[in-house]
């Protein structure tokens, strides 16, 4: 599975300690990634329940995983793209719960 940053992402990226963004890359590698393999294959393939995959209210075309509530939260949003005629995820924005109610 290939996958895109977008420039909010990257930002987003820069203000998460390397301890929080090692275990979003974990999270991805680990769990994410097998996870929408599936999905691509059969929409109906249920999310492992410990991401809370699901899409965002009022958000067309964006899905939100999170993967923890503590010690740091984590979430991050996503959304289905072709890269190179081929099923992709293109991240959005990564972080905290507290960095999607900014502006």
């Amino acid at each position: 599975m290939k996958f895109e940053q977008t420039a909010r992402f990257r930002a987003d990226r820069v203000g998460l300690s390397d301890e929080h963004f090692a275990r979003f890359r974990r999270v991805v590698t680990e769990q994410f990634i097998p996870a929408a393999e599936r999905h691509v294959v059969d929409v109906g393939s249920v999310w492992p329940k410990s991401l809370r995959v699901k899409r965002v209210q009022g958000a067309p075309g964006v899905w939100e995983i999170t993967w923890s509530f503590s010690g740091p939260d984590g979430r991050a949003t996503f959304e289905w793209v072709k890269i190179d005629d081929q099923p992709g995820i293109r991240w959005r924005r990564v972080g905290s719960h507290a960095i999607f109610s900014e502006p």
